[in-house]
């Protein structure tokens, strides 16, 4: 295993092959591997078999500072495909009591103009990843408790409508 200047987690064929005997990696998609020939391997004996496994994932470096990641994974959340398709827009409004639709409103619109559709979406993800391997995480910290989006999320449980809390507050670095 690697861990690379960003700290991604980079497995070569060996790890992979523990990590699945062991039971500790449960899910393919989520795999960086380092060995192309491997990856190859294995992603055309899923074609051939029509195994419901996700392609492996080619791990390729070519980024030499931070703000360049930064701005590459801006788009490329590491959560599986059924969390990137979420329309999480509609996820949030279909569990939004009526009368709190007002504020839902207001910040996915605030969410959307600092493109941040995909951090509700990987969060979505974080919360159910969390929940089904019943790890426990505190009731709320910081300015993230503003947010009633985070609130419907499960990543707090803080209802900042109920507290009076204003979702700019969350956003207060954002805001210009």
């Amino acid at each position: 295993m690697k861990i690379t200047d960003f700290n991604e987690i980079i497995l070569d064929q060996q790890d992979v092959f523990n990590g699945l005997y062991s039971g500790k990696i449960t899910s393919l998609d989520l795999i960086n591997l380092d060995d192309s020939k491997t990856v190859n391997q294995f992603n055309q004996a899923r074609n051939q078999n029509a195994d419901p496994f996700p392609s492996l994932i080619q791990f390729n470096q070519t980024i030499e500072n931070i703000d360049e990641f930064d701005k590459q994974n801006q788009n490329n959340w590491f959560m599986p495909d059924k969390y990137k398709t979420l329309d999480i827009e509609k996820w949030l409004l279909d569990s939004c009591p009526e009368q709190n639709l007002n504020r839902l409103h207001q910040e996915l619109v605030l969410f959307r103009q600092h493109n941040m559709i995909n951090l509700l979406k990987y969060l979505k993800y974080l919360v159910d990843t969390m929940r089904s391997n019943n790890v426990v995480w505190g009731v709320g910290r910081g300015s993230s408790v503003a947010s009633y989006c985070l609130y419907l999320l499960g990543v707090h449980r803080v209802d900042s409508i109920k507290y009076g809390l204003d979702i700019h507050e969350f956003l207060k670095g954002e805001l210009k």
